[in-house]
């Protein structure tokens, strides 16, 4: 078994479906202080780094701990979980008609050090959102989009944000699960 450093709905559904048998524990991390010290790093690296933190910070206790993060950036900006629900449609504002591109990271650490880790990219084509959807989808979604980043739920009504979408389907829903399962075997987590 090993642990999740997260307690995401979407991560602790996607490991649930693959049969990987885990305990969650939020991970007490300060995302914000982290992305300030990386600076103008790229995307990926952000997004590696919040992983590899908080597969850090919590006590496994010998077993695996899978931190995972994403981050959206549109247009050069690098967006974050929307503060409150008009935040919110200011992002999909910003968002419509753009591309927004989709950094997802996991992290695995055993004993307080990183044993692997790795980033995936998505690309996201959002429609031109007019204010009526926007304020009918967030009257639908919210509270619940508020603890995505991008403002959506791919497995809901985020879906009708996009025109088109490259990239795996597990890291738009916020981890690269195909590059997790095969680490997880590599470390004998599952059978090869």
């Amino acid at each position: 078994m090993i642990v999740l450093a997260s307690k995401s709905a979407s991560r602790k559904a996607m490991l649930t479906d693959a049969g990987v048998a885990f305990e969650a524990v939020s991970a007490d991390v300060d995302e914000r202080a982290i992305e300030q010290a990386l600076g103008d790093a790229p995307p990926a690296t952000v997004a590696l780094e919040l992983a590899r933190a908080k597969a850090l910070a919590v006590d496994g206790g010998g077993r695996l701990v899978l931190g995972s993060d994403s981050l959206v950036v549109v247009d050069g900006r690098r967006f974050d979980k929307p503060r409150d629900k008009a935040n919110a449609a200011e992002h999909l504002r910003f968002f419509s008609g753009k591309v927004m591109h989709l950094h997802s990271a996991a992290a695995l650490a055993r004993n307080g050090k990183v044993v692997w880790s790795h980033a995936a990219e998505a690309r996201l084509t959002v429609r031109d959102l007019s204010e009526e959807f926007i304020a009918a989808y967030l009257d639908e979604e919210w509270p619940e989009v508020g603890y995505c980043v991008g403002v959506f739920r791919i497995e809901a009504l985020g879906v009708q944000l996009f025109a088109n979408i490259e990239g795996n389907h597990f890291t738009v829903l916020g981890m690269p699960l195909l590059a997790v399962l095969g680490a997880l075997r590599e470390q004998g987590e599952l059978l090869s």
